[in-house]
This record gives C-alpha cells, structure tokens and sequence, in this order.
C-alpha cells in the first residue's frame, strides 16, 4: 500500500475512533461496520497495525482497538536482572510495574504499549502486562560469550536485560567462552523463548588488557574514533595565534576600572574588537593529569574593599564553526566522557590539548567575563567580551592548597610572585561560598576516589578523592561567572541554553523526612515544599557522623536531575534564579552553543533571522545533550563498579570495617571508606532469622531482636568479587562482635 493511500485510510479510522460513539471493536467488527469486503481486511489490519505502531491507536488484550487512552499506554520499559521491569509513562508519578511473567518482548529500554492491570491503589505500584513493542532500543547486545556443544549464549553486560541470547550453532565467528563479543537481534525472543542472534564482532577475551572497558564503551553506544572529515578540518586548525607586535595592556589594580582594559583598532583577522589581556597575571589551576585546559583565572583586590575577577574560557568556538563537520560531530558526542582508563574526547585532541588549551606561555584566544565584586560577594557589574590571554603559569590544585592552606614554605618559595594572587583568591572564595550558603545553595560533598590502574589495566589502587581549598577557589569562580551570564542573556531576552534543576518532588521530601527522622534530624516542609536551606542545614548537622555518607546520597536521590533547558527555570541546588554552563566548551556542547550565541550578540547583536534559528534548534539540543550527559554519567559509573570490583578480588578473606549503606529485604550493602560498596546477603546472616522493616529501614532479628540498620559501623570480609555482574560480596567478619547490631 503506498504511503499516501495508508495515512488517508488511517485518518479514515482515526475518525472513526474519536466519535463519542464508538466503542472498542475486534478488526472483524471494524470491517463489517465499514461495509468491507473480505478481500480487503488484510489491508484493513496493515492501516490498524500501523496506526498501533505509532501508538495513535491502543490494541487490548482481547484484540480489539480503540483510542490509546482507553485502555493502553505508551512508554519507556526499564529491565531488572530478576526479570521483571518497569514502565515509565509520561505524565504518571510513578512508573508502572511489569511482572516477570507479562513483560512479552520487551527488553531493556525499548518504547513499549501496555494495559493497566491494577491502578496501584493505597500507596502500591500500578500493574500492567506489555502488549507491544513499539520501538526496540537494542539492535545489538554486549556480553559475555559462553559455548555449548552446538551453539552458545551472550550473557548481557546490561544487567538490566535479564536474558540471555541464544546463538546458534555457525553464527558465533569462531568465538570461544570467555570473549567479550557484539551479539547483532535476529529474534526478541518472547514469553517462553530467549532473544536469538548472531555474532557479529569479538571485542577480545575477558582477560585481555582493555577488552572490559571497550565492551562499557559499546555497550553504551559511545562514540570512539573521529570520523575522516573530522580530523581533516581539525588538521587546519592552527597551531599558534598569530599576534602582530603591539603593546601589551596595562594590568588592572586598585586604580583601574573594566573600561581602561586594551584594545586594538589596528588588529584585524582573528584578533579584531578583542581586548588585549596578556599583561594581567593569569594562571590556570587544574588536576596533575589535566591536558584540556580550558579555563584560567586573573584577580585584583582594590583599595575601597571591592574585587575585579575575571573568568577567561577557551573560545572554541572561533575553531569550531556551526553546521561544519567538527561541530555536528561534537554535537553527536554531546560531552567528553572520562572512564578510568581513557578520555573519550567531544573534539579532536589538536584542538582540545592544542590551540583551544590555555597551555601557559602561549596567546590565547577567550571569552571573558570580567566581574566586579562587593565585599559580600554580590557581582555589582560584569563586562563578557572576546580576549586574548596568554597564561603566566599552570598549576594544580595540590601545588595551591599548598601555598593557602598549608602554607608550605618550599612551595611558596617556587611561586613566590604568585602568592598574594592565591591569598586573594582563597579570600573571595571564602566570600562567595559564604554568600551562597546564605541564601540556601546545597553543597554535597560526597567522599570520591580516583581509580590508579597499572600499564596492563589492572587497578593497583583506589585513592580518596577530596576536595581542598584549590578545588574550591575554581569551583566558585567558575559558578559565579556561570551565574552572571545567565543573569545577563535571560534579561536580553536571547534565546540561550541554561542549566535547570527542578524543585524536588513533594511525595519524595515527605519520604525522605520520615527517614531521616529515624536519625535524630528533621527538615521543614511547608505547604509540600522545601528551601535548599533546609537541605544543606540537614547536611551541616550530619557532617562527620557516621550516617553523613549514606544520608547525603539519599538526598541527593530524592532530588530531581539537573538538566539543560531553553527556559530559565531556575537551580534549586544552588538557589539560584538563574544559571547556564559557560566555562568548558572543550568538553560540553551546551557551552560551546551558548558561546556562538554570546559571540554573535556582541558583535552588534542577533538579528531576527539568527533569533529565529536558535529558537528553533535550542530545544533540541537541550534535550540531546541531556540524554548524552545522562549516558556519559552511567558508563563511567559502569567502568568505576568494574575496577572496583577487579580490585576487591584480591582481598578475598580479608575483613575491613565499613558503614550499612542500604538496607533490602535480600541483605545488607555495606560500604567501605574507599568507596567500595558490596552486600551482606540476608541468607548469610545465620545467628537469627532476619525480617526487614522497610518503615526503618532495617533487618531485625525474630528470636534475639539484634538490629542492622542504616548508618551502623560493621566489620565485614569480602567473599567474593564477580567481573561480569560488577558486584562485590561481604560475609560478617569472625571478628565483628563489636561492630554488631544493637540488641534491644
């Protein structure tokens, strides 16, 4: 049937459903009440397959069809390792749970149709049975090849697909147990049948340095190398600004405002209408290992108790040009994902750790957001404009807090012209922070580790991550300038990219005060709202606690997920009104479109036209970039469970004390102060028969009434560790008599 011919007859049908008349009908009853002949229900059921298939009609399951609202709903399935799942239906509260025995063909992931079983009434989860898959999400799967006699099964990285995939015998490419392998769906498999495919790649066996990762990358459909065109373009790119000798600005100090910085009337090509920078002391301040450096910091403190603090970001956007090779591929990355053993970059390393790094003694085109600062931190006037800055010296966050917080005297010596600089800068830091903290902002601290691998990949160390002095001064510098440009282009009126974070969900700040209250703490709701105050207010109470870990990440989880808009919505982390990611074009698109949009308005604003094309390509890339951070986010938390998992193999049968940091009706998780987490099953607990309490969140004992609850310190040994699920088990160690549960 051509395609005109089957939206004119699905229109037919359309009709014929959204007439308050018409009651849900089998195709048979359709055809009859049509006056269609028999010869032509075959085309019939094609217009109504179609019609389901883009979920503008609802099927039951009786087979009859009728307006999806009537008895069907569309989302998206999440899989769980036990079989069963969950659909997310948008505009419901909650998602809709699909028992093992009525998830169909559904796997991890894929636009499903459903019936609603039950309303989940009186608190309980909706119920539903999967009748349609309406989009598959996984063309191919990555897993673990196992061999039988004949044929062979990929068991799913994802653990989230709960099945594995049958191979038949001559479609495995030679692969042996052990390979990590691309398996390509020939079959989805159904209610009483596996998924079936083939092999169509074998990334490596499970013991070959790199192969672990490389299937995370896969897996998680992360792009690796650059296509041909793309590298070509980044090949023009030039390796140095070309700067004709002029005389360099004067610095600004106490004496001098934003308007006496240089320019250069004379200067043309790349370096016309920009201010000349080079002459004030800049540095940029970054980890050991950092080779994309984008963004560098100057400073003055005046004489009437005011700041001049400039924020100067990598122009970017000056190599990467819009709708060209190199920006639709950056856009198709959407950001730099940084897994434990490899970067993959959004640009070409010969702009990322070339001309677009502020690499010390070199000139450097930026955008700068130069601010003025009162004594209580409030920005009282900003000038954003396009620089050239050339870096005095690169340094770390270790070699700062060494000279603010330590006040090592070796270090000081080595960077002596720059320690007023760093003084200056830990006391505006301090300012900033403080200013934050009073109007509400949450500052989560969460205790991070770095992963240190040896040349083959094997992890030789998990080291604490902690945030000092450093880290702080660059983390508030750059969120004050991110804060001041959206201020200044949401009072344009621009259309612009800004970086939202809802208001928690009122049902989930209810749960989480219940649960904290089986602490000691308390939070204020009013009216089913809560003040970000209020949440950091509860952080400050539990820091240094041994329950500080375990709570600040519920608090997190009860929150909504920060994401990019083209509404200024506001950040309720930070309790601001208003905030936009600026200050990493090198590494996230968002700021790199942003960058074009800033650049185009300072050289004599938008016109209605370019207005026009950024509101109509904003959305989409709001919504693209999101899915892509939210993507990034997720292998490299894959890639970290992985490590850690191959790292804790090597301690089986030793014990370490550690923290409960959940709590199931399956056992107890429990994690260390490395920041591995593993699980006590509820099976190995074998002094009582435990019964979990889930108002408390807590196991309790039936005959002795000994307790596990969350936050309680407990020594536990490690039994084992399992590569393909990432997963680490804990037994109670022998000697855990005084780390126990409490006896009532």
């Amino acid at each position: 049937m051509e395609e005109s011919q089957l939206k004119e007859r699905a229109q037919i049908l359309m009709d014929l459903m959204n007439d308050k008349a018409y009651v849900p009908m089998k195709a048979k009853e359709i055809a009859i009440l049509l006056n269609l002949p028999k010869s032509q229900r075959d085309e019939l059921k094609e217009v109504l397959d179609y019609l389901v298939a883009e979920g503008k009609v609802g099927l039951s399951k009786k087979g009859k069809y009728g307006k999806p609202e009537t008895f069907s709903v569309n989302g998206i399935f999440s899989g769980h390792p036990k079989g069963f799942g969950f659909v997310t239906v948008e505009g419901m509260d909650r998602d809709v749970f699909i028992p093992e025995d009525r998830t169909g063909q559904a796997l991890n992931g894929d636009r499903v149709q459903i019936v609603m079983e039950n309303e989940g009434r009186e608190g309980r989860r909706a119920e539903g049975t999967v009748i349609r898959v309406l989009e598959h999400a996984n063309q191919e799967v990555i897993g673990y090849y196992q061999k039988n006699k004949g044929f062979g099964f990929v068991i799913p990285d994802n653990q989230k697909i709960a099945a594995d995939v049958f191979i038949p015998e001559g479609k495995d490419m030679g692969a042996v147990t052990g390979h990590k392998v691309v398996a390509k769906l020939t079959d989805f498999g159904g209610k009483s049948k596996k998924p079936e495919g083939e092999i169509v790649e074998i990334l490596g066996h499970i013991n070959d340095p790199g192969t672990d990762i490389l299937s995370i990358v896969r897996a998680y459909g992360l792009p690796e190398e650059f296509p041909e065109e793309v590298m070509e373009q980044a090949g023009l790119a030039p390796d140095e600004v070309y700067v004709p000798e002029t005389p360099t600005a004067r610095g600004y100090g106490a004496e001098y405002g934003l308007d006496d910085l240089q320019s250069h009337p004379e200067w043309g090509g790349d370096l016309a209408g920009r201010l000349d920078l080079r002459s004030l002391q800049t540095v940029t301040i970054d980890g050991e290992d950092a080779k994309d450096l984008d963004d560098a910091v100057t400073i003055c403190r005046r004489g009437d108790g005011t700041w001049l603090l400039g924020v100067h970001i990598a122009d970017v956007s000056h190599y990467v040009a819009e709708n060209t090779a190199l920006d639709v591929e950056a856009l198709r990355r959407g950001t730099s994902v940084y897994l434990v053993d490899r970067v993959i970059p959004m640009l070409p390393h010969k702009l990322s750790n070339g001309i677009c790094s502020l690499n010390a003694g070199t000139d450097r085109l930026a955008l700068s957001c130069l601010m003025e600062i009162d004594s209580k931190g409030n920005v009282t006037d900003h000038r954003i404009a396009e620089t050239l800055i050339r870096v005095d010296r690169r340094m770390t966050y270790t070699a700062v807090n060494a000279v603010v917080t330590d006040r090592d005297q070796a270090v000081m010596d080595e960077y002596r012209e720059f320690v007023p600089m760093f003084d200056a800068m830990k006391e505006l830091s301090g300012i900033l922070r403080e200013k934050r903290k009073m109007r509400g902002a949450i500052d989560f601290d969460f205790p991070e580790s770095k992963i240190l691998l040896d040349p083959q990949g094997k992890p030789l160390e998990i080291r604490p991550y902690e945030r000092n002095a450093a880290t702080r001064i660059i983390e508030d510098f750059m969120l004050i300038a991110n804060e001041t440009v959206a201020e200044d282009y949401y009072w344009q009126g621009l259309p612009f990219l800004y970086r939202s974070h809802d208001k928690p969900d009122p049902e989930k700040m209810k749960q989480l005060a219940a649960f904290i209250n089986n602490f000691g703490y308390h939070v204020k709701i009013q009216q089913g709202e809560i003040h970000p105050k209020e949440l950091q207010k509860l952080l400050d109470q539990i820091e240094g606690s041994p329950e500080a870990a375990l709570l600040t990440r519920l608090t997190l989880r009860s929150m909504k997920q920060a994401k990019y808009t083209t509404d200024c919505m506001g950040h309720f982390g930070l309790s601001t009104r208003y905030y936009t990611h600026f200050t990493s074009p090198i590494r996230r698109y968002p700021d790199l479109q942003i960058h074009r949009i800033i650049k185009e308005s300072l050289k004599g604003g938008l016109k209605e036209r370019r207005e026009e094309h950024y509101g109509q390509i904003l959305p989409g890339v709001a919504a693209q970039t999101s899915a892509l951070e939210r993507r990034a986010d997720e292998a490299e938390r894959e890639t970290g469970k992985l490590k850690k998992c191959e790292y804790m193999s090597r301690f089986i049968g030793q014990s370490f004390d550690g923290v409960i940091s959940g709590v199931t009706n399956w056992g107890l998780y429990v994690e260390l102060p490395n920041t591995v987490e593993g699980l006590v099953r509820i099976g190995e607990l074998r002094d009582d028969y435990y019964i979990f309490d889930e108002h408390n969140y807590q196991l309790t004992g039936e005959l002795r009434k000994k307790t596990y609850k969350l936050g309680q310190p407990i020594r536990v040994e490690v039994s084992g560790a399992d590569k393909l699920t990432r997963t680490v088990d804990f037994l109670l160690s022998r000697d855990e008599g005084t780390f126990t549960g409490s006896d009532r």
